[in-house]
């Protein structure tokens, strides 16, 4: 009976570690597919499990996901301690094991969140171009210099001031979670129920790996890091929100973090996404020509700059020889999941944000 039973328990995981062969076509199938993912997974299931996941957890005052993610640290070192003899005896068994594991959470991943990889981009649904030029992008940088120095002004009353945000952290997740309902009335595609926004308890940890945010995708809470300069962190706050409504490449959420924060009704809101969305046309024009960034970036205001610097000299105390290994890392994990620029992808909405632009411009 022992041995049918044990014979029975590897058949078990025997197929569960080869039903990853299955999985993996299955998801890049559908990664061709982007309609059906659309319409049946983005629109169709994900609300209500995602939904799911916050009401259960939103309540909760720290982050359930972390918790769990340090417990199972804890356990997977534990195990390898106690069982190092028998891994070593059964090399097979364990990468068998290993393969099984992988396969489980390869299907609850795709389950829970990540399919919205696959589906359809955010520039064709909101009937935007994706690609845009040197010269458009250039453009942009011109007028959000305008914008962004004009907000400077108007909160500060001297251009060479800092802009201090007088917000509490905890008052910025309020303002932005209240400001979803009023930003999906134009754009229903980011209805946001449910709030779940935590701060993370690896907040220092997440400064030195060079991290604002993250979005847990097997409890959908979003842990935002609270080290995050005040004048940046309503974007960070916004982009993590933009995760948890659907979208997963991180270009489309940072316009929908833009968006969203552009569109708060405070002006201090609408600075920290006039600077971000200079910030990062700033940095495309400095790629393709340094003497014109040069020329640009002298007529930014010095209190803009300074807040810039404030964001810069937070990088710089956090920087580690480990950051780049992370970094890479990271970028194999987003170009695994059809991101093929990896990090390079969080630059790229310039191009959306001309895209958007284009057809909505900036009102200076």
């Amino acid at each position: 009976m022992h041995q049918f039973k044990s014979t029975l328990k590897n058949k078990l995981r025997n197929g569960i570690a080869l039903s990853l062969i299955p999985q993996i076509i299955l998801v890049k199938w559908l990664a061709g597919r982007p309609d059906l993912v659309e319409q049946f997974y983005s629109n169709g299931i994900y609300p209500w499990i995602s939904q799911f996941f916050r009401s259960v957890l939103g309540w909760i005052p720290f982050s359930i996901g972390e918790v769990i993610y340090t417990l199972l640290i804890v356990l997977i070192v534990r195990y390898l301690i106690r069982n190092r003899g028998k891994i070593k005896a059964h090399p097979l068994s364990f990468l068998r094991d290993n393969v099984m594991v992988l396969a489980v959470f390869y299907f609850t991943f795709h389950l829970v969140w990540g399919l919205n990889y696959y589906r359809v981009p955010l520039a064709e649904t909101l009937g935007i171009q994706e690609e845009a030029s040197y010269e458009n992008i250039k453009e942009l940088t011109e007028a959000l210099i305008i914008q962004t120095n004009t907000l400077q002004v108007q909160i500060t009353n001297d251009s060479t001031e800092i802009v201090q945000v007088p917000f509490t952290k905890k008052q910025i997740f309020e303002k932005t979670i209240a400001n979803y309902d009023e930003i999906a009335k134009e754009f229903p595609l980011l209805k946001y129920q449910k709030p779940n926004l935590k701060k993370s308890m690896y907040s220092s940890m997440s400064s030195y790996m060079g991290i604002g945010g993250y979005l847990n995708p097997f409890t959908n809470e979003a842990q935002v890091n609270t080290k995050t300069p005040v004048f940046r962190f309503p974007v960070v706050v916004a982009h993590e929100i933009g995760h948890q409504v659907g979208y997963a490449a991180e270009n489309e959420t940072n316009l929908i973090g833009y968006l969203a924060t552009l569109k708060n009704e405070d002006i201090y809101f609408q600075y920290a996404a006039s600077a971000y969305a200079l910030s990062y046309c700033l940095n495309a024009v400095y790629q393709t020509d340094e003497a014109a960034f040069d020329s640009l970036l002298n007529n930014v205001n010095d209190g803009v700059k300074k807040n810039y610097r404030e964001l810069q000299d937070f990088h710089e105390a956090y920087q580690n020889p480990i950051e780049p290994l992370f970094t890479a890392i990271f970028s194999t994990f987003l170009k695994a999941n059809n991101q093929a620029d990896g990090v390079q992808s969080y630059s790229r909405v310039v191009h959306l944000l001309v895209g958007y632009h284009n057809k909505n411009p900036l009102q200076n």
